[in-house]
């Protein structure tokens, strides 16, 4: 089998990066039928869209009309239009609370790439953007956590060790370093770079371009 890596940058309170991971789905099942001897793995690591808000948050209202004033409504409504051609019915009313994202961000960190992580990403994606829930309450997490698989005492643990927070926003500020400011940003097999939530099509383009690039080398 020939090994394709597959880093995604991305942020749990961006819905461009939900939208971004069902493309990156779809381009993935593609993959498995036009190139079956590929196996590709898929890591996920930070970005905050708001790395300077405060721990606890702000509420969701005030950050989205600071953010885009009086666009902010249609802004949203368009991305929902987008979210229901790949499956996901965004809830942007649910959600009450703008969170930082650093404690997040730290569960997909310490989960194994693969399956493990992908389950976390789905998980706090899901828990954020269609059942509203507050991702600055260490309780919210945990059940979070819980769900995709991970032991609830460790999930505390990881949700308590500032060594694993600081090394978290290292990784955000090592991707703003590499040049990323927006996100979803896909890498592939650390040669190719696409940023945004392109088609499916669009990444798997991307993919056999990078294959193709370190056949070449």
């Amino acid at each position: 089998m020939k090994t394709l890596t597959i880093d995604v940058v991305s942020d749990v309170v961006c819905p461009w990066c939900y939208i971004g991971k069902r493309r990156l789905e779809r381009a993935l099942a593609l993959l498995s039928i036009q190139y079956p001897d590929v196996d590709p793995e898929v890591r996920w690591h930070t970005f905050q869209l708001n790395p300077d808000l405060s721990p606890e948050g702000m509420p969701r209202a005030d950050y989205v009309f600071n953010k885009f004033g009086a666009a902010g409504i249609a802004k949203y409504e368009h991305i929902a239009t987008v979210g229901k051609e790949v499956g996901i019915s965004f809830a942007f009313d649910k959600i009450v609370r703008q969170p930082n994202t650093v404690v997040a961000h730290s569960l997909i960190a310490v989960s194994e790439p693969g399956m493990p992580q992908d389950v976390m990403v789905e998980a706090l994606f899901k828990a954020y953007f269609l059942e509203g829930r507050d991702l600055t309450e260490a309780s919210v997490l945990m059940d979070i956590a819980e769900s995709a698989g991970m032991d609830r005492a460790v999930a505390e643990a990881h949700l308590q060790n500032s060594d694993l927070h600081s090394q978290t926003i290292d990784s955000d500020k090592a991707a703003r370093e590499m040049g990323i400011s927006g996100v979803p940003f896909f890498i592939f097999n650390r040669q190719v770079g696409l940023s945004g939530a392109h088609e499916a099509e669009t990444l798997l383009q991307g993919m056999v371009e990078a294959m193709n690039a370190a056949t070449n080398d």
